[in-house]
């Protein structure tokens, strides 16, 4: 072999090698899991519901399979079915949201607590794979392992569903998700976006909006890559459906009251009593669920977050 071809494969091993480094998932400490104590199941259903598990969890509605929102809860009081369906789109494809309900087959009922844990706080899956950050654990990277530990407690409360979850719907290369171990490692952080002096009240608020309820997955623009433009944090963005803008809710756009933002979080109503339409419906039916503290503690953060330009764009 010529001394420039065996150079050649010499560098190619290399960058391989490298490639499969940093690429690699960084898996959970279970260690750290080891002086939680015992798990809360009513704390841990006021977190699923500040997390919005079920808003992209439950199976659609309309949906007339067997496991239908409709069939399985006709009880609006009724536990939801995590049975999945629900389609994203965005510009990588369609991300279809999987059953995660405690069935042990066609669900997530046969992994054990730490791999829940793991699979929500770094987005890695119990046989070592990366999932896509259509699944918000950019955002759940920030929440305390407390918090998971009894969200998972009450995850296994919740009804089983046998629906086979359905495959995402995406093009070569995003089909590899290897590579998102890249994407992890320039935009995956632990650390708050809205820092500073915030009162203990809006402190609440930002460890609800950026850790457990991930606002900021809807409301701030993001980069070619998909990564959030946190410069621009809550600031309006694109629907990925290519239907309209979701709005700018920073204080250079939302000019109301922290009042009438708290009352909006748990009811619905604007101060001019419109109503909230779209994904919102679905946020504010959980929100309205939780202590008016935590309604109140999210008006606080959202009246500290650095003001964002209004624009028509």
């Amino acid at each position: 072999m010529p001394p420039i071809l065996r150079w050649a494969v010499f560098l190619l091993l290399v960058l391989a090698g490298a490639f499969w480094f940093l690429t690699r998932p960084d898996t959970l400490d279970t260690a750290r899991l080891d002086d939680l104590g015992a798990p809360d199941v009513a704390h841990g259903e006021q977190v699923f519901l500040a997390a919005g598990c079920a808003s992209c969890h439950a199976a659609p509605e309309g949906d007339e399979g067997e496991d239908s929102v409709e069939d399985e809860n006709p009880d609006e009081d009724a536990p939801p079915v995590l049975a999945g369906g629900q389609r994203f789109a965005s510009g990588f494809g369609t991300f279809v949201a999987p059953n995660i309900s405690p069935d042990p087959e066609h669900g997530i009922g046969d992994w054990s607590d730490a791999e829940i844990i793991q699979a929500v706080t770094t987005g890695v899956s119990p046989d070592g794979a990366h999932y896509y950050p259509a699944f918000p654990y950019t955002a759940y990277a920030k929440a305390d392992l407390a918090d998971i530990r009894d969200l998972v407690a009450y995850w296994r409360t919740l009804p089983e569903s046998d629906t086979p979850s359905e495959p995402h719907e995406l093009s070569f290369p995003f089909t590899l998700r290897r590579g998102i171990g890249l994407w992890k490692r320039a935009f995956v952080s632990d650390n708050w976006v809205v820092e500073g002096d915030l009162s203990e009240q809006a402190a609440r608020g930002r460890y609800l909006a950026e850790a457990l309820g991930h606002c900021g997955e809807c409301h701030t623009p993001r980069n070619r890559a998909g990564a959030l433009l946190t410069e621009a944090w809550l600031g309006g963005a694109a629907n990925p459906s290519g239907d309209g803008r979701i709005p700018n809710i920073t204080p250079g756009g939302l000019d109301w009251s922290e009042s009438n933002i708290a009352a909006y979080l748990r009811s619905g109503f604007t101060p001019s009593y419109d109503v909230a339409g779209g994904e919102m419906t679905a946020v504010i039916d959980k929100l309205g669920q939780l202590p008016d503290a935590e309604t109140a503690a999210l008006a606080a953060y959202l009246k500290a977050v650095p003001p964002v330009a209004q624009t028509d764009g």
